[in-house]
């Protein structure tokens, strides 16, 4: 407990001992209204102080203006009439038992998300004249060289430069797997490393680094509020002075209609006691507190899965999924391409791949990647000038003063150069050397274990269109389609009509329904912008993925992609189950109330009971392990 919630819970307990206390004590008059006065102030001075204080700045109607103006007319009409203060005494000490709960159990969740996330670095050991000297994360600069030892947790991305290690990469990506990491090697901050010393050359900054990236999504993730959400801030501001209309012609009304048309004369006290219990049940707290809460608890559930999510609204908007497009390499595949043949024109095969490496030297691709580990030599750049990259169909490059052409078919029509045809399924590169066909190289890339159950599992979870996206060539891209069950595939696409799919698809589909697409949020940053849910693919550390996407997988299982759509769906169930309940009772009570068929211990189930089951309720999201 915090010193705020110690403090509230001795001030229940000293209220609620002078109030049995008073009710046994044979006392009346106005001394028994001052002495009353005593457990209600204690019990609810900081209630009456938020609702002058809004009053004083216009913000009359909300749930402290309700409970003060309740238990002060409560207060009066004890004075006046009956000389009891037990039921407005007890109001003001239920609700403020509500309030502790609540406090409590948001107190939880955060803790728990905390856990969660506990990936927030406390220091960084540089070593200096053979000593270890602890800094701040922030203080270190790009470029040191930082020691991590057993235990500890990687404070800033960087390269391995000595050790090896196993990582628990857990607070990160979900997984309980530990990642083996040695020499060259890149890590990320707020994994922990198990076993041995590394020592590693700072890359980025710590406002920059992933963990620093990871926290300041989840912590900025309440502000992006859902469509629900913004529909309960309007109807608490549409219902709070409806409701408080709705007691004062309850108060006034009855007794002038029965005074002036039936000529008879009605109990004022009657009237407005029913008048005030109407105010204390009508408070909106259970959707005003657990609204937001369920939306908290399900981003931080997410979060535990190693599935960030922006925002309430994008989760809201998840729930609502029928269509997911797939980006192939790097999403549904490995995304690391093997040579697995070569065939030769007029070059041998060392010569054909050597010019095939140096023309994709400057490329960062996996493609390019593939040839320049197939080689396994150094390669020197000096041997290299003028490249010139085309866009969706290879590059053009000047390799020992000779034109070399390195790409798809495409490449080779617009150069002018027939080439030869494979018939093997993979990614064809060919060669053209000063405008003459050399060769092609066959490269291919892996299905990652999980695909074909994670596109199962899609199908189970209610989304009733997979559609795969990619540049690949039409044989390999149907052969990946076929082999997973994804009935809609296009293939040999530029981005730009990678966009252009996507947006066709959206002009397609069902107004409410919601279009996700999953790329590896770099080379598919435009198409991740478009989609209605952009989701980011292995993105551990990419700043293109953390930007461009509204979730971001920490690993690159697309098994995940169905699970962030049921953790959705499970956190606006919770939501709609709240709204149903909370709006349900709320009229109920206000009915029986209006009529004089409940008194004052209804109104308090109302207000404080349907909050606590609500906030209950709402805690259930985060729990998504099973899922």
């Amino acid at each position: 407990m915090t010193k705020k919630q110690k403090k509230m819970l001795w001030r229940i307990l000293a209220a609620t001992a002078l109030l049995i206390l008073l009710s046994l004590l044979p006392i009346k008059g106005p001394l028994r209204f001052v002495l009353f006065l005593i457990p209600y102030l204690v019990i609810g001075y900081d209630i009456l102080i938020k609702a002058g204080r809004g009053i004083l700045n216009r913000q009359i109607f909300d749930e402290n203006f309700l409970m003060a103006i309740a238990t002060v007319g409560a207060m009066i009409i004890g004075a006046v009439h009956s000389g009891d203060y037990v039921e407005a005494i007890a109001v003001m000490l239920f609700y403020q038992v509500g309030e502790l709960f609540q406090s409590y159990a948001v107190g939880k969740s955060r803790k728990s998300i905390s856990a969660l996330m506990d990936i927030r670095p406390d220091y960084a050991n540089i070593e200096k004249e053979g000593a270890l000297i602890r800094l701040p994360p922030d203080e270190v600069e790009i470029g040191t060289v930082i020691t991590v030892q057993p235990g500890e947790k990687i404070p800033l991305d960087g390269i391995v430069v000595e050790g090896t290690s196993s990582l628990n990469t857990s607070a990160l990506t979900g997984e309980s797997l530990p990642r083996d990491v040695g020499m060259g090697d890149e890590v990320h901050s707020g994994c922990i490393n198990i076993s041995g010393v590394l020592k590693l050359r700072s890359t980025k900054e710590f406002g920059e680094s992933t963990a620093s990236k990871i926290l300041d999504l989840v912590e900025n993730a309440s502000s992006r509020k859902s469509e629900t959400e913004a529909f309960i801030t309007r109807f608490a501001k549409i219902y709070t002075p409806a409701v408080c209309i709705s007691a004062l012609a309850l108060a006034l009304l009855p007794p002038l209609v029965s005074l002036f048309f039936l000529e008879t004369s009605a109990r004022w006290s009657i009237w407005l006691y029913r008048a005030l219990t109407f105010l204390v049940a009508s408070c909106p707290c259970a959707l005003v507190i657990s609204i937001p809460l369920t939306f908290f608890a399900g981003i931080g559930g997410a979060s535990k899965e190693g599935i960030l999510v922006k925002g309430s609204n994008f989760l809201e908007a998840l729930s609502q999924t029928d269509c997911v497009v797939m980006d192939k390499t790097g999403t549904l595949t490995q995304g690391s391409f093997e040579v697995t043949k070569i065939h030769c024109e007029s070059l041998s095969e060392e010569a054909l791949l050597e010019l095939a490496a140096l023309a994709e030297i400057a490329s960062s691709h996996p493609i390019a990647q593939s040839l320049q580990r197939a080689y396994g030599a150094p390669l020197d750049r000096n041997r290299v000038s003028r490249v010139e990259e085309i866009g969706g169909g290879g590059v053009l490059a000047t390799v020992d003063a000779g034109r070399v052409a390195v790409g798809n078919e495409k490449l080779m029509i617009q150069i002018g150069v027939p080439c030869s045809t494979c018939q093997q399924t993979g990614t064809v590169i060919h060669i053209a050397v000063e405008n003459e066909y050399a060769g092609y190289i066959l490269i291919s890339d892996e299905l990652k274990p999980t695909s074909f159950k994670a596109i199962s599992e899609l199908k189970k979870a209610g989304v009733k269109q997979t559609v795969m996206l990619t540049g690949d060539t039409k044989a390999v891209a149907e052969q990946v389609a076929d082999t997973l069950g994804i009935a809609t595939v296009y293939s040999e696409l530029l981005p730009q009509d990678k966009v252009d799919r996507v947006e066709a698809l959206l002009s397609k589909k069902p107004t409410k329904a919601k279009l996700a697409f999953v790329g590896d949020g770099i080379n598919d940053a435009p198409v991740l912008s478009r989609a209605d849910i952009g989701i980011a693919m292995g993105a551990m550390g990419s700043d293109a993925a953390i930007e461009a996407a509204d979730v971001v997988l920490m690993d690159d299982d697309p098994l995940k992609i169905s699970k962030a759509i049921k953790i959705a769906r499970k956190c606006l169930w919770i939501v709609h189950q709240n709204i149903v309940f909370a709006i349900s009772v709320k009229i109920l009570s206000l009915v029986l109330v209006a009529f004089g068929a409940a008194g004052m211990w209804l109104a308090i189930f109302a207000d404080v009971g349907v909050m606590i089951l609500a906030v209950l309720n709402a805690i259930r999201a985060l729990f998504v392990k099973k899922l």
